[in-house]
């Protein structure tokens, strides 16, 4: 039985980490929306100038797929080091590549200044983003879920869950501000840069939260017994298929989901509904701003209702929505209340996600295995959505295709789901206690 003072020491060390992954991934998620939002509002004219402004779009949102593209590079690298080396020491690494990146976008020379130079530095750094995001969500995952107890893992392990609405809640509350304070002139000049040049502060918060923290329990148990893999990307393919298929499936459904009224939906407001950046943005501000806490109150259904539950309620409600959203769909109010529902599924599927997806894979593997997934799938899912939305959007003209494309993404979710485990194993997930 536990002492008072083993309690009391486990349970600030679940907080330490809970805050260390709820930051870490905020601030990476910060850097990777502000692209992402930049990508949808400016990128497709100082990056990608044209006649046609729905091409220039598509080509922003082509680098936009990049750093979805890169995402498999670093949960191979990455993964493979959080298995091997520890948590803590991977995610600090994670930090600062992506900080980095996203700094340097924020000095690039647009083509009108460097002509193709430019648009070939903005992939280079978008890669650099991805790679670093890639490696940051199978550890910080594992951060607050290994320090958590049986029963409360999906609300613990939803930390790094609710860092992308946290982080495009900082993204496009920045560009909002940014774009109310000046002129559009003056935010197509240089106002967007500071936008990527906050993140030089931000990540430095950021690494000292995680510098200070210390290993998960369960890898150091890992290395106490000598149990660490030499060779984790090749076990978790040879050994662990189908929790990684089913973890791979789950994940498309919210991802393209995410894409549609995260990202995409800047466009669809601007370019099709003739509104402002400024009422696109405040949409996806109220949105991200209720799966703060929507997230992990998802987490903690999971917890008591079981995961595929509540993740399954959120991939049927997201493809039902989705058709409705274009049907109803027309003005500033609606566009609210179309984005703040769409979350909402989301946010059903991507609480328990961080718990699910981790819990299909052994203590040993489950960097590698958890990295792997969520890389994976980001290919599948967010990295083609938005280009295929684009497309879509310019050769019909309607939004139901993009409804029908995210309708066949949730299916593809439900096939994850029902393929993957519903047994946690806590002996295997927890640490033994004195």
């Amino acid at each position: 039985m536990s002492s008072p003072v083993t309690d009391t020491t486990e349970r600030r060390g679940l907080y330490k980490a809970f805050a260390a992954s709820l930051s870490g991934t905020s601030l990476e998620w910060y850097d990777f929306a502000v692209y992402s939002s930049a990508a949808a509002l400016v990128f497709g004219d100082l990056f990608f100038p044209g006649s046609d402004p729905l091409t220039g779009t598509l080509q922003a949102f082509g680098t936009y797929a990049v750093g979805y593209i890169a995402r498999p590079l670093g949960g191979i690298v990455f993964g493979r080091l959080g298995d091997v080396i520890g948590r803590k020491r991977v995610l600090v690494a994670t930090l600062l590549l992506i900080g980095v990146a996203t700094f340097c976008i924020g000095l690039l020379p647009t083509h009108a200044q460097a002509g193709a130079l430019a648009p070939t530095l903005l992939v280079v750094l978008r890669f650099a983003q991805g790679v670093g995001v890639g490696g940051e969500w199978g550890g910080a995952v594992l951060l607050s879920s290994e320090f958590s107890q049986a029963g409360q893992r999906g609300f613990w392990a939803s930390a790094a869950q609710v860092g992308p609405p946290l982080g495009t809640l900082m993204a496009n509350g920045v560009l909002a501000l940014l774009a109310g304070l000046l002129t559009e002139a003056q935010f197509l000049s240089w106002g967007w840069r500071l936008a990527f040049l906050l993140s030089a502060v931000l990540v430095a918060f950021g690494l000292l939260i995680r510098s200070k923290l210390e290993e998960t329990p369960v890898f150091k148990e890992l290395a106490a017994r000598g149990d660490r893999p030499t060779a984790p990307v090749t076990e978790v393919l040879r050994t662990q298929r189908r929790p990684l298929v089913a973890a791979i499936l789950a994940r498309v459904g919210p991802d393209v989901l995410y894409a549609m009224f995260a990202v995409f939906v800047l466009t669809y407001a601007t370019k099709e509904l003739d509104m402002s950046r400024g009422q696109a943005v405040t949409a996806v501000l109220i949105g991200s701003a209720c799966q703060v806490g929507l997230i992990p109150f998802s987490g903690y259904l999971s917890d008591r209702y079981g995961r595929r539950l509540i993740y399954g309620i959120g991939a049927i409600g997201g493809a039902v929505w989705s058709v409705v959203f274009f049907a109803i769909t027309s003005s500033l109010g609606t566009l609210i209340l179309g984005v703040v529902i769409g979350l909402v599924f989301h946010s059903l599927m991507y609480g328990p996600q961080a718990a699910f997806v981790s819990e299909q894979f052994t203590a040993r593997l489950r960097y590698t295995g958890s990295s792997l997934a969520y890389t994976f799938a980001g290919v599948i899912g967010g990295a083609l959505a938005p280009l295929a939305f684009t497309y879509f959007l310019a050769k019909t003209g309607t939004g139901y295709v993009i409804a029908l494309y995210i309708v066949v993404a949730c299916m593809v979710t439900l096939v994850g789901l029902r393929l993957g485990s519903a047994v946690v194993d806590d002996e295997d997930l927890a640490v033994s206690r004195a």
